[in-house]
């Protein structure tokens, strides 16, 4: 700024305008001393014009604010910016008060300093209040320091500004990495940082206490459940001094939430599907052999390998080996490795992070996690994908696993209990089968005997499951026919007792007596080696794959969904998935090489 006007030379128009202000004006020469006090400086202070010109302004500041105002004044003449400092000035009564002073220089047309001008505001209250918060916070820090929780002090804009030992103790952080303007993204689980800022912003806004829920991240790498609850400090005037953060460590009980959600989802899948049957009948001597077996491996948490063909009763013999265990009052977890998708195995094995793959749109908990203090059953491992095969090794050879997009180990502790209807030995040869896996789930193998070779059971099962379907029909059967139970006993059995659960219910539903006959056309009498059983089981096999290969035809490949192939089939997703890899169907519509 510059002007023509030589020192001393100030308008009366401009003495007049500010004179009026309601601040404390004035205006000083180059060396300092004032030459024009308003009228509002001269009321404060009680003193006149002739008492505040030249250096005898100094008798209106506190003594130890005087050197640093005059070499505040010497910089600000060799500054072309504005500035501003702080002093207390003397009231008319006697008491100081603490202002802010803003001036800035006015030069003539060849720079040189004419003289400069400023206004005082009156900042004493706001100082005392700082003064008194930081009288406070350094009692406070000492205070907050010796109790063992983490906890932060924020400005009112929630800038942090202080976080006590505990806090840094267990975030590895330093003071100065916390004021940091990315703090946010250090502390917290990605997944949580918009969530948390965006509600904590608001939070700040309303002014009332509130509290969030996050994941932070400690020093040893691993995220823990914390809860932060915000409180405010106000001063007289009701203004937010600072926000006082503390925080609470609820990483078991979000846990505990976790695995009892995940235990009651897995528990509302088991009511909803129906079992096989309910309890293990039968005397025969293989089965006596296999229930010793299960009597005397259960109590142990060594990995099982149940061997049988498709319908023996594999998973009845997982869930006795539960029910044995010490495990018995946790979670028995069974997944269906043929029914599931290959590019989703290891997702539901493991679970996954959000955005971990297209469609992960929040983090899942796999059936590894919901099975943690419990058994886990694998049925028809044989299915289960090269890649999946040798993350399960790692879970059973280090307890841990990774969930999918993520690199954060899980300690697991799961008793394994695997089941398949195929020839293990012969994949591991085949390569389709890691030996290794073999060898670990082979522990103690259990061989589940087929229908067929256990015949003097087969009136047993017959009269269990006349009983349970007719008091779900409620029928009054009260004797079998000898007949059909002669028929029952000779009959092969190739889809063993769920094959025999079937045609019992059928004959249930159709029985129209007191006695329960079952209609031998319904029995394949001839023997499914011979020549003509499998022409006749090639011919079904042809035209299954017909019937797939023009269902996803007509939906373009898809398979789900109301317009999807298994919709136009009538069969679940999973089946279709399972028979489109068994029967090597390319779901894009291009035929097996032997299709006709």
């Amino acid at each position: 700024m510059s002007t023509g006007k030589g020192p001393g030379q100030t308008s009366a128009d401009a003495h007049a305008f500010i004179d009026a202000l309601p601040a404390m004006a004035w205006c000083a020469l180059p060396d300092g001393g004032l030459d024009f006090v308003n009228q509002r400086f001269r009321e404060y202070t009680g003193l006149s014009a002739d008492q505040l010109v030249g250096s005898q302004w100094k008798s209106a500041v506190h003594r130890d604010d005087i050197q640093q105002l005059e070499t505040w004044w010497h910089d600000l003449g060799k500054s072309p910016e504005a500035g501003t400092t702080e002093a207390r000035f003397r009231r008319f009564d006697g008491e100081y008060r603490w202002f802010q002073i803003a001036a800035s220089a006015v030069r003539d047309d060849q720079g040189k300093l004419v003289r400069c001008c400023g206004i005082n505001t009156d900042i004493h209250d706001l100082k005392c209040s700082e003064q008194k918060v930081r009288e406070n916070e350094a009692d406070l820090r000492t205070i907050t320091d010796a109790i063992r929780q983490s906890i932060v002090v924020l400005a009112p804009d929630g800038t942090t500004l202080y976080a006590n030992r505990v806090a840094l103790d267990h975030t590895g952080l330093t003071p100065g990495e916390v004021n940091e303007q990315g703090f946010f993204a250090r502390a917290f689980h990605p997944d949580d940082v918009d969530r948390v800022r965006d509600e904590r912003r608001n939070g700040l806004v309303k002014g009332e206490p509130f509290e969030l829920e996050m994941r932070s991240l400690f020093k040893d790498g691993k995220y823990r459940w914390q809860l932060i609850q915000y409180n405010s400090l106000r001063d007289e005037h009701g203004q937010i001094l600072r926000w006082y953060a503390t925080a609470t460590d609820i990483d078991d009980r979000k846990n505990t939430e976790e695995h009892l959600r995940n235990e009651n989802l897995v528990l509302r899948e088991e009511i909803d599907r129906s079992s096989m049957f309910e309890e293990i009948v039968g005397s025969c001597k293989p089965m006596r052999q296999v229930l010793k077996q299960v009597e005397k491996v259960a109590p142990s948490d060594s990995t099982v390998l149940i061997l049988g063909e498709t319908g023996t009763g594999k998973e009845l013999i997982a869930r006795a080996l539960h029910r044995r265990s010490k495990r018995a009052n946790r979670a028995f977890v069974r997944v269906n490795c043929a029914a599931i998708p290959q590019s989703l195995i290891a997702s539901e094995l493991f679970g996954h992070e959000k955005g971990a793959f297209t469609g992960a749109l929040q983090r899942r908990v796999g059936r590894f996690e919901a099975a943690d203090g419990g058994t886990l059953f694998l049925d028809e491992i044989g299915d289960l994908p090269m890649e999946t095969q040798i993350a399960l090794l790692r879970v059973l050879q280090e307890r841990e696993f990774e969930r999918v997009g993520s690199n954060q180990p899980i300690a697991v502790d799961v008793r394994l209990i695997a089941a398949t209807n195929r020839d293990l030995p012969a994949a591991v040869a085949a390569g389709t089968f890691r030996q290794d896996l073999f060898y670990r789930l082979n522990v103690f193998p259990i061989a589940v005997p087929r229908l067929r070779e256990r015949a003097e059971d087969i009136p047993l099962l017959v009269e269990y499951f006349v009983a349970r379907f007719a008091k779900g029909t409620s029928k009054n059967i009260r004797q079998i026919s000898k007949d059909t139970l002669e028929i029952l006993r000779t009959y092969s059995w190739p889809g063993n007792i769920r094959e025999l659960q079937n045609v019992v219910e059928r004959a249930v539903i159709l029985c129209e007596t007191d006695t329960f006959v079952v209609d031998e056309s319904w029995l394949k009498r001839e023997s499914e080696h011979s020549p003509g059983a499998q022409e006749g089981l090639s011919a079904l096999a042809d035209r299954e794959v017909e019937m797939i290969e023009a269902a996803l035809a007509e939906s373009h490949g898809r398979i789900s969904g109301p317009s999807g192939a298994a919709a136009k089939l009538g069969i679940p997703r999973q089946t279709l998935e399972s028979k489109i890899r068994r029967l090597r169907i390319d779901k894009y519509g291009q035929k097996r090489p032997n299709s006709k």
